[in-house]
């Protein structure tokens, strides 16, 4: 199978709700299945490296300002850029 057809099949996928594409800096981008529960991401800005991880506090913060500043808010992403620590020793 080609790159190009599971590309095609992949972004199929994203319109049916069955994946989430996310966009990180430099081009790099990452599907994964759409669980229904929210998550927000570290990303290694050397080796690209993607951690996962969920945080009640941030997403209250989140909550709390839009409502400050009267925004209703939608949805909303997190990525938090840096180097991991596998890149941090070399």
């Amino acid at each position: 199978m080609g790159l190009a057809t599971v590309y095609r099949v992949l972004t199929q996928f994203e319109s049916a709700g069955l994946v989430i594409r996310h966009h990180f800096e430099g081009g790099h981008s990452v599907f994964e299945l759409d669980d229904g529960k929210h998550h927000d991401h570290l990303v290694c800005i050397k080796c690209g490296q993607v951690v996962e991880f969920i945080d009640p506090v941030i997403e209250q913060r989140q909550e709390v300002i839009a409502k400050e500043k009267q925004f209703k808010m939608t949805d909303h992403a997190l990525y938090i850029y840096g180097v991991c620590n596998r890149c941090q020793e070399v």
